[in-house]
């Protein structure tokens, strides 16, 4: 199985093809950048000191040229970065100038959410799609998208060129799903099924754990609040 929270990443250009291994640490550091020079972008602001962009970005100085070095972006001192070129550069080595059209499995609670979620298109993320095993909610319209039933799952893929897929399905139906949309193809998977899932070596896996998340953050808050934490 391929982890991109465990192993380095081939970060692609805007001809698609592998350009460099970017750590993973890296990686979701970019995505912060990118957000926090959007923002900038919006507020007509033109340049900004590495300062400034790893304060909005709750990073350090130093980190921050590190991890930019990796896409090959150095600021000039005492002039900073250019904030429309760096957003182009950091979207560039993310893939985000790519089309990408997501498909969701899944229409509960969660998967409705994720198709009403306004924020993918401004990202670089077109949701084509989304399927449901319940014949009571087939066909039910969930934002712009009508929802498809799920035995549709491989001719509809093809029919909206969908190349990512989001499962927000429960654990024992998760892994059959899975292979099937491996199989019609799509090799970009983010899984919100508690479940481990098994997945060939070319196919890229993450999976987004919310128990375990507020697990590790519960461990985090008791420590702080431990006598003497801090101190």
């Amino acid at each position: 199985m391929t982890s991109l929270d465990s192993s380095p990443e081939a970060v692609h250009g805007e001809s698609g093809t592998a350009a460099k291994q970017i750590p993973p640490a890296a990686v979701a550091r970019l995505t912060i950048y990118l957000r926090a020079l959007t923002t900038m972008l919006a507020e007509g602001v033109e340049r900004v000191s590495s300062e400034s962009l790893a304060e909005a970005s709750g990073v350090s100085s130093s980190t921050l040229r590190k991890d930019l070095s990796h896409v090959g972006s150095y600021g000039t001192r005492g002039v900073g970065y250019e904030v429309a070129y760096l957003s182009r550069n950091i979207s560039a080595a993310l893939g985000l100038t790519r089309d990408w059209k997501v498909a969701i499995v899944g229409a509960g609670n969660l998967g409705k959410a994720l198709a009403r979620y306004g924020g993918f298109e401004s990202r670089g993320f077109d949701v084509v799609a989304i399927f449901d095993a319940d014949q009571m909610v087939v066909g039910n319209e969930v934002g712009w998208l009508r929802v498809s039933d799920v035995a549709d799952l491989e001719p509809v893929l093809q029919r909206t060129g969908a190349n990512m897929v989001v499962l927000a399905l429960p654990a024992a139906v998760a892994q059959a799903v899975c292979d099937r949309v491996i199989a019609a193809g799509v090799h970009s998977i983010l899984s919100f099924a508690p479940v481990m899932l098994q997945v060939p070596p070319d196919v890229n896996l993450r999976k987004v754990d919310m128990a375990t998340e507020l697990q590790i953050l519960a461990y985090h808050a008791q420590r702080t609040q431990l006598p003497g934490a801090g101190e």
